[in-house]
């Protein structure tokens, strides 16, 4: 199976290298661009021990996992300081135990959706206006849904369209990309954050930005889910939402440039509430979430650090919080984490290309939703059937490893403590295989 995924992984990496020399990619000022990645993840957990299992436990047997994504990312200038961007994806495959069991899970790659067969849809459709207000000129270099060109050093910027709430927001030079940095859920964002998305992780909205010499500040609504992870989205926009709002400042310490970001959010949809659930269950009866669902508000913050330490090496920072009185809604059942590591560049052993991850999350629930796992209830990602609490802790290290000037190979360590809260499961180790290709 392994091999089979990868040669079907290659196939794409391959087709996309012959379509996107990479002559294209040398203009200063671009019209028009046409990039594409594809990522490949294996990874295997070994049997653990188990006091217990319940519906939603992380299977304590051995079990083999993958994922595949390809993607197109196609822009064009439209008008002046108008962009549009286009990109289809790609992805199947098969996620650790259903994808129940964790609160940070193994593989940031794979969605709720993700099936063996190949699946085709479209990941972002959005228009970009850009509003120069002076200030010296700085060149934007060509990227992944960035066209090269210059721009006033302050500037306005509109995005609306189909996208991730994550394009915008939370971003983090050292964990913000499964695909070449850590995998984990917990560690490449915030993991308290139930950021608004449909079930692969996007969804429709709007976000404008200010941003200037040192400093940005940016603010977004984007539309829920039709129901709790789902992939219909609830285009009643004054009724179910998530609105987000980011003020973010760069420093320099010891010589070494640094950046933090306070990031503020409040999510309305029809979720379930953990006290009512509780309070609505006959005596020895389990609580259902499904019977007390109606429209509530879930706040929350988050602060995000990212600092250099040498030429070579970077660390972050990430603690975020919400009130944790309402059901997960569309990211992961994560109340408080706080989460850090570092990232080592290659260049300090003459390979520029490569780099070296290690990091640390630490999760907790709130005192509602213990209470409610403990009594048996469910929520959509866990639930052992009873719940001996103790906060779900993950280790991850990684050496990513450039093969190709276009492709990466990343071998990956996690290490999790008390799995999805829960004392009496536990400790799992899950070994992993990345391979990136950008071109």
């Amino acid at each position: 199976m392994l091999y089979r995924n990868l040669r079907i992984a290659a196939s794409f990496m391959l087709l996309a290298g012959l379509l996107l020399p990479e002559s294209a990619r040398a203009e200063e000022t671009q019209a028009a661009d046409a990039r594409f990645q594809a990522t490949y993840v294996w990874q295997r957990k070994p049997s653990f021990p188990a006091a217990y299992s319940g519906q939603n436990s992380l299977v304590s047997a051995g079990e083999r996992s993958h994922s595949f994504t390809a993607t197109a990312f196609l822009g064009a200038r439209t008008w002046h300081g108008g962009e549009l961007y286009f990109n289809p994806e790609v992805s199947f495959g098969a996620p650790l135990s259903n994808l129940s069991g964790l609160g940070g899970f193994t593989n940031g790659e794979i969605a709720r959706t993700t099936g063996p067969k190949p699946i085709f849809y479209r990941a972002r459709l959005f228009l970009r206006q850009t509003w120069g207000l002076g200030g010296e000129a700085e060149q934007l270099d060509s990227e992944q849904n960035q066209l090269a060109g210059k721009a006033d050093a302050r500037r306005v910027v509109f995005t609306a369209g189909n996208l991730s709430a994550l394009d915008i927001f939370d971003d983090n030079a050292h964990s913000h990309e499964p695909r070449q940095q850590f995998l984990n859920w917990a560690l490449f964002t915030h993991g308290a954050w139930d950021f608004p998305a449909d079930a692969r992780g996007y969804s429709w909205g709007a976000a404008l930005e200010y941003i200037a010499p040192g400093w940005g500040l940016r603010a977004g609504r984007f539309l829920q889910p039709r129901q709790s992870n789902g992939l219909q989205l609830n285009f009643s926009a004054a009724n179910s939402y998530g609105d987000a709002i980011e003020l973010d400042r760069g420093y320099t310490l010891g010589g070494q440039p640094g950046r933090v970001r306070l990031l503020a959010f409040h999510n309305r949809a029809n979720m379930g509430g953990f006290r009512d659930a509780l309070a609505l269950a006959p005596p020895g009866a389990t609580p259902d979430l499904a019977v007390t669902r109606r429209f509530r508000d879930k706040q929350g913050y988050g602060l995000n650090i990212e600092q250099g330490l040498s030429k070579s090496v970077g660390a972050f920072l990430r603690a975020s919080w919400n009130n944790g009185e309402a059901e997960t809604y569309a990211f992961t059942e994560i109340d408080r984490s706080l989460s850090g590591g570092v990232l080592l560049k290659g260049s300090a052993w003459g390979r520029m290309q490569d780099s070296v991850g290690l990091a640390l999350a630490r999760n907790n629930l709130s005192q509602a939703h213990r209470d409610y796992l403990a009594a048996g209830g469910m929520g959509f990602f866990i639930g052992d059937g009873r719940l001996s609490y103790r906060p779900e802790t993950i280790l991850e290290a990684f050496y990513n490893l450039q093969l190709h000037k276009r492709a990466w190979l990343t071998l990956d360590l996690q290490r999790i403590a008390n799995p999805a809260y829960n004392a009496d499961r536990g400790p799992v180790t899950v070994w992993g295989l990345r391979l990136h290709s950008e071109f």
